[in-house]
């Protein structure tokens, strides 16, 4: 998948692999029992009675995935099951990867392309919400646990419930289903947020928050990017930069451009910000040099900064001043003569604007200005050869060295067939480091 801008540290909860999880039926029965002692007067204002209700539950979660875990083995999978084998079996693509689907009675397994079990997929659960169920034993166990001596204990089942709801919600993001993903996100955020944890899971809130915005479901996404900002969990910038985009869908754009502001503010090298911002600015025509006043005010907190000269220069390109992008992405690099990318944005200025001019040639049908728009193209795409080259010569990231010497190889073969024998060596040069991914 592309950069999907989701915090997916999820600590998954896995069994171990000596651990034999209870049939369907006996989980249930286990409920069953556990529900019944808390219906007895003497036993009910027991923490302990309410806390085996949540365990029951758990376990009637746990049950029908079987005896496996995200990141067991195939094989190791089919030795530890023994005798149960799958229904079928079959390959699908999901979210652009390819994973072996098994089916089960009660459950799917996807394996990846590699044999590792990436995702379990329930599809005839215990109990329709055992996770939710567990949580209101534990917080019933909480009411009436005075002298709070299981409160340890209640604190690691609640947290124990959380990371099941983040498996659950990576693996319906997995399964492409937002909503469900969502969902699941929040309750992991939510069941941790109250009483007795009282901790704000900004990776639950995150990922709630992203997937919402995935299926434009603005409203609920802003109020979990509202959360993490509260939080001071910002991932970069792009809880600013998705929290705006919710605003302008619900037509706050007062509150919008008060959120890219802020966030420009302290994240102004945020390439997801300065776009937002920039495309505000343009198409509501208001006055954009309101751009420029935010990176000089950035500028003069830090004026060594090369980065906020990039920013600049990108800002500059955006709206189609491309002497000035060029002027600040060369003071980006006279300020600090080893960063690259203020060469790499001349570069890519350069290189993007011969494109529109090919495009513009290949709608033209007058002769004389069809030359000419092909004369500037060439123009163009070769004033991209030397920002580039040195941006490839200074920099010191091999993928970055490759990315650069994937615009070279372009460049470079479209005159291969100049009777100037540099362009074929850089060609060649450029696309055996291409094709290696190593430059030397």
């Amino acid at each position: 998948m592309k950069r999907i801008l989701i915090a997916l540290a999820v600590l998954l909860s896995v069994q171990v692999a000596d651990a034999q999880v209870k049939s369907s039926a006996d989980a249930k029965k286990a409920v069953e029992a556990a529900t019944a002692a808390t219906q007895n007067p003497k036993k009910a204002v027991k923490p302990a009675t309410w806390i085996k209700l949540a365990s029951a539950y758990i376990d009637a979660y746990d049950s029908p995935m079987g005896n496996a875990w995200i990141g067991a083995g195939q094989q190791e999978l089919s030795l530890i099951m023994g005798p149960e084998k799958p229904l079928s079996a079959e390959t699908v693509v999901l979210g652009g990867e390819t994973y072996t689907k098994q089916v089960y009675q009660t459950r799917n397994y996807y394996f990846n392309n590699a044999g590792v079990l990436s995702i379990i997929e329930v599809t005839q659960p215990v109990y329709e919400n055992p996770l939710a169920e567990a949580f209101s034993a534990y917080q019933e166990a909480y009411k009436v646990d005075a002298k709070g001596s299981k409160t340890k204990d209640i604190v690691a089942g609640i947290k124990n419930i959380s990371s099941k709801y983040l498996g659950d919600g990576m693996n319906w993001y997995l399964l492409g289903d937002m909503k469900k993903a969502s969902d699941a996100f929040a309750s992991a955020a939510e069941v941790v947020a109250v009483e007795p944890v009282n901790e704000i899971d900004t990776t639950a809130a995150y990922n709630a928050g992203f997937t919402a915005w995935m299926i434009k479901d603005y409203g609920t996404a802003a109020g979990w990017f509202g959360k993490c900002i509260a939080a001071g969990y910002y991932e970069d910038g792009e809880v600013y930069a998705k929290l705006a985009d919710c605003q302008l869908n619900l037509a706050d754009t007062t509150a919008a451009v008060t959120t890219f502001e802020k966030g420009f503010e302290v994240f102004p090298q945020s390439q997801s910000i300065l776009i937002g911002l920039i495309n505000y600015y343009i198409g509501t025509g208001d006055n954009p040099e309101r751009l420029f006043e935010l990176i000089n005010k950035a500028k003069e907190n830090e004026p060594n900064n090369a980065s906020l000269y990039y920013v600049e220069g990108n800002i500059n390109k955006e709206l189609g001043k491309y002497a000035e992008a060029e002027a600040a992405y060369l003071k980006s690099n006279e300020i600090n003569p080893e960063y690259e990318f203020g060469l790499i944005g001349i570069g890519i200025m350069y290189y993007d604007r011969a494109l529109e001019l090919q495009e513009e040639a290949q709608n033209e049908f007058d002769d004389d200005k069809y030359n000419a728009l092909v004369a500037q193209f060439e123009s163009s795409l070769k004033s991209a050869i030397e920002p580039f080259e040195q941006a490839f010569a200074i920099t010191k990231d091999q993928n970055i060295k490759v990315s650069i010497a994937e615009y070279l190889k372009n460049i470079y073969y479209r005159f291969s067939t100049d009777p100037d024998p540099k362009y074929m060596e850089g060609y060649k040069k450029y696309d055996a480091i291409v094709s290696s991914g190593v430059a030397e």
